[in-house]
């Protein structure tokens, strides 16, 4: 068996004494695992870090084997990424994220969204957002999209303020008014299919707390476990940075 498809490295982890297991999100072949000899070396180590594009051979004897790889960097977004605690967290939140797909099963519009969002993940005033619209194209890939696209209530297609906790569908100002407590604000920049992905502080995080909500109920509840920290851990450095107008920094 052999492919070769570009890829980005969920995770990379140590194997025996020089090789690693390398985890990638591929265009063609989904979420696949396999071997790279040597490495742990120093001159391969750069390479293979989390965040990164690469162009991965594949070979292996039969299908079910784990099989090799050989691997070459093609977009090293890893450095740049480990400047900033919030990238950092972000990283490992978007991994975890990929890394509910079934393995081995092909989601070409998850890998090209996911490079998107790491390619502007250091960047503060559109990375968060671009990680909310994540989450969102993530639920909709595992079958809990929400529709945004018209009152649930009444088919108005605009002035759609909320989202129903239940159906997952948004409702206009109008009809939601006498449920407002019990309904979930939505913010104006997850409206509409545009490329719109400027939003400030309040909005990103109603975004944070519309996903998370649909994310818990749908994904991690069924299956007994928590939302990774790394989730929570993003969303707080998101609001420090942008109260204060600074990028957090791992010193």
């Amino acid at each position: 068996m052999h492919w070769t498809d570009d890829g980005i490295i969920l995770s990379a982890r140590p194997h025996g004494e020089s090789s690693v297991i390398l985890e990638l999100l591929t265009a063609a072949h989904g979420r696949h695992l396999g071997m790279v000899r040597g490495g742990r070396s120093r001159t391969r180590r750069p390479t293979l870090q989390p965040g990164n594009l690469v162009r991965a051979e594949w070979r292996a004897r039969i299908d079910d084997h784990l099989g090799n790889y050989e691997v070459e960097g093609l977009t090293l977004r890893a450095a740049a990424l480990m400047e900033s605690r919030a990238s950092i967290f972000g990283l490992a939140w978007l991994s975890a994220l990929a890394r509910l797909l079934p393995e081995r099963d092909p989601h070409p519009a998850v890998f090209e969204t996911l490079g998107l969002v790491l390619d502007h993940l250091s960047e503060p005033d559109i990375g968060p957002a671009l990680v909310v619209r994540f989450e969102l194209a993530m639920l909709a890939e595992m079958g809990f999209g929400l529709d945004l696209s018209s009152c649930a209530a009444t088919g108005r297609l605009d002035d759609l303020i909320y989202v129903s906790p239940k159906s997952s569908r948004a409702v206009s100002a109008e009809a939601g008014a006498p449920y407002a407590a019990r309904l979930l604000p939505l913010p104006s920049f997850l409206i509409g299919s545009g490329g719109n992905v400027t939003a400030d502080t309040r909005d990103v995080l109603a975004g944070f707390a519309l996903t998370g909500h649909f994310l818990d109920r749908n994904i991690y509840e069924p299956r007994g476990v928590a939302v990774p920290d790394a989730r929570a851990a993003y969303v707080a450095c998101v609001g420090m940075e942008t109260r204060s107008g600074q990028r957090a920094t791992g010193d």
